[in-house]
Formats: structure tokens, sequence, C-alpha cells
């Protein structure tokens, strides 16, 4: 009789699992400088955001942006903080997507882990990754939570989570989620959202806007997907809310540096909506999967004052999908989709 000896000193191997990873892009530890500036340091050097000589590069960054900005970018990350907990609202709420997510699974399958992580900062993706696999996750399936592909977001996340594998001896097999900037689950959810938003409104919007991240034009041009997607997500919201394209428009917002970005910027819109007669607004910001300092601080906060300070009258803010219901829909859906043959 033949019989397997495992080998003296052999590392035990745990029941084999399956891994969620859900991946957002970061946020500093605190609001204090040397926080802001690790994170930001970290953020700006990726050559996918920023696309320049990296010499050349290094030089700004290190020698002006980061002697500055770091304040700047706290202050703004103070208006929104979850003092409480003494962390991001990003944190706050990602960290409850995946408890939820673990939950929601739990009863079909539960030889499913669930666990989040950054791009940038804690916790990072690579230990989340190794601890998924200590765990006994030989299968992983990466969630970059980006509904619109752009090499600056989607593609830097898995580049990480690339990094991570290559410097493990045993790999887990990985799945990477794609785009769902068009998927029925998400535009529904985005629609139950906005309409469930304006019914609390003692008022009607006279126009609405889909406020996305910008990207420079440059990028598109290079044969980045993401304005592509912004604009069929914005189409088929439109179709599901039976608007027209004076109701609901597409602006891009967060703006950084010299380049020319994608067009209509949402601020500048928006003050030019106010001065010529707009007194009721409305803001949705469908490419964040979580509230954090771009929709809370600079839409909640800057763009508001911008819209009142220019003649407008009545401002909402609908948050982003989160952890809610329709929220977490999505983030089922997605993943029981491209967990099949795995599960």
């Amino acid at each position: 009789m033949n019989m397997q000896i495992t080998p003296k000193n052999h590392p035990p191997i745990p029941t084999e699992k399956v891994g969620v990873l859900l991946m957002n892009l970061g946020t500093p530890d605190g609001t204090d400088y040397w926080s802001m500036r690790r994170y930001l340091g970290e953020f700006l050097s990726d050559q996918r955001v920023i696309e320049a000589p990296k010499w050349l590069w290094q030089i700004i960054l290190q020698g002006i942006i980061l002697t500055t900005r770091p304040s700047k970018s706290g202050e703004a990350y103070k208006e929104i903080w979850n003092k409480e907990k003494d962390e991001s609202p990003l944190r706050t709420i990602t960290r409850d997507q995946a408890e939820k997510l673990q939950k929601i699974l739990a009863k079909d399958h539960p030889n499913v882990i669930v666990d989040w992580g950054w791009r940038y900062g804690n916790p990072a993706v690579k230990e989340r990754i190794e601890d998924l696999h200590k765990q006994g996750c030989n299968r992983i399936l990466l969630f970059a939570l980006y509904p619109q592909y752009s090499a600056t977001t989607t593609a830097t996340a898995y580049d990480k989570c690339f990094d991570a594998l290559k410097a493990m001896r045993w790999q887990p097999a990985v799945r990477c989620v794609p785009a769902y900037h068009d998927a029925p689950v998400y535009i529904d959810a985005l629609a139950k959202s906005v309409e469930e938003g304006i019914e609390k409104l003692s008022w009607k919007p006279d126009v609405t806007i889909a406020s996305f991240h910008g990207l420079p034009v440059e990028y598109h041009e290079k044969g980045d997907p993401y304005y592509c997607h912004c604009a069929k997500t914005a189409r088929l919201l439109r179709e599901r809310l039976g608007w027209s394209e004076d109701q609901l428009k597409l602006c891009f917002q967060s703006l950084f540096g010299p380049k020319e970005w994608l067009k209509p910027y949402t601020q500048p819109t928006v003050e030019e909506m106010a001065r010529n007669g707009v007194k009721n607004l409305v803001i949705l910001t469908p490419g964040f999967s979580v509230d954090c300092v771009e929709t809370l601080e600079e839409i909640d906060i800057g763009v508001r004052e911008a819209f009142l300070e220019n003649g407008g009258e009545n401002f909402a803010f609908i948050p982003c999908l989160n952890d809610s219901l329709g929220g977490m829909d999505v983030i089922k859906e997605v993943t029981l989709r491209e967990l099949q043959g795995w599960i």
C-alpha cells in the first residue's frame, strides 16, 4: 500500500476557502500634516495617476506640493472626519460594507471570507491578500469598488495586488471584478437613491447633476475608457428615470494640475447655472461607491456654497450608495456573478 507522508516541518494546510477582497482608494490615518503627507506622497507618486517623467515629477512633488498640500487637505478631511471613531467616513463605510457582505454570504456560502483594504494607506491590499491566503483562501476575488473603469483607479488597485502576488511562493488563484457601470442592479440602485432623495425634499430640482471624478483629457485620448463608462452610466440613469439631458447633466469634478480635464467641470457649471436663474439643484456622485472627502467636502460643502453664493436657493446632495440596501444589493450581485464556478 502506497502512503503519502507529509515531509517533516511541512507547514499546515488549512481547509480550502474562497476570499473576497473589497478595495477602495484609501484614506490617511489622521488629519495631521505627517499623516496627510504620507498618504498624499504614496498616492501622487503612482505613475498610473500622474503620467509624467518620474524624476521631474518627484522634484515638483517633494519640493512644492508635499510642503503645502498636506495641511490644506487635512483641513478638508477635518470637515468630514468621523470623530467618534477617529477615522474617515471612507474607512467606516468600507468596513461596514465588508461586514455586511460577509453576513449576506454566510448562510449559503460559509466557505467565503470577506475582507477589505486600500490601494494607498492602511490596511494595504498586500497584507489583506496574505492574511486571506493564511486562512485557506486559495482563490480570491479582487473587487475594486469603481463602477467605471480607469487606469488611474481600477488598474492601479489591481497592479498593487499583482505586486503582492509576485512576492508569494504559493499564490492563490485570483479573479478581478470588471467595470459594472452598466449593470442593471447598479443603475436601478442609483435611480432609487435619486427618487427617494428627491421625494424627501420640500422642493423640486430644476436640474440634477451626476458629478464624476475628473480625468485628464490626455488619458482619454490614449484609450482610457472612463469617459465612455461615465457617459453610459448617465445615459442609462436618465432612461431609467425617464428624464431628458436637460434634467440630468453629466459633469466632472476634482481637477488637479494644469492639464485640461474632462468637461464640463462641476463647480464652474454650478456657478453658471445659479447666475442664469437655476434656483433648485440636486447633485449625486455615481462614480464613488462610498462617500469620502471628494463627495462630502468638495460637493456637499464646497459646491453647495458656490451654488448658494451665486444666486441658488435650494441645494441637495444625494449620498453615495454606501452600505445602504441598494448599495449592498449591487456589491452582492456583482460578487456572486464573478464567483460563479468557485462557489
